[in-house]
């Protein structure tokens, strides 16, 4: 299996509409699922040059590149050296080992590359399989936010993960 990130381009936002328009998908992200395609390109646009987020494109496959899903790492603080970890693994392409492996890839993209110090991120305390692939990747458990986001009718909690840079790369060598 390869996958690979490369920067998220103009053509790319009909696949980022797709998956930010599946409310299966955006219960776990604590957010609507309903977002046009003109929303969104204005978005991308107005953000295409900002240093403190770097979109990406998970794809899998040789020749035959197949888009399976987004990986963000957003508020990237330049004093303090951390950001927002986000990932979507469409859900035709979920259960085969992408978001691992592409949680892998932007970790070391964020410490190698942007010599980033944390890592963090916010997920649903009932989303196990994401709990899963995080903590494989080496992101703890930081805290529990209670009833932080309203989705799918009700208050949810979500824990905030985090990963330092020397754990990574001990984790790696």
């Amino acid at each position: 299996m390869t996958v690979e990130l490369r920067a998220l381009e103009r053509d790319d936002l009909r696949f980022v509409h797709r998956l930010n328009n599946d409310s299966s998908v955006m219960t776990y992200w604590f957010d609507e699922p309903f977002e046009s395609l003109a929303e969104l390109t204005d978005i991308y646009d107005r953000h295409i040059h900002d240093n403190r987020e770097r979109r990406f494109v998970v794809e899998t496959g040789g020749a035959d590149r197949v888009q399976v899903g987004i990986v963000e790492l957003v508020e990237i603080e330049p004093v303090h050296l951390t950001a927002e970890f986000q990932i979507i693994v469409a859900p035709d392409h979920q259960g085969k080992g992408y978001a691992s492996t592409a949680t892998d890839l932007a970790l070391r993209y964020a410490f190698a590359t942007l010599n980033l110090h944390k890592v963090y991120l916010i997920v649903d305390v009932e989303n196990a399989g994401a709990i899963h692939v995080y903590e494989k990747n080496g992101f703890a458990v930081e805290g529990t936010l209670r009833e932080e986001f309203f989705a799918a009718g009700r208050y949810r909690n979500a824990f905030r993960m985090g990963i330092l840079q020397r754990d990574y790369l001990e984790k790696t060598a």
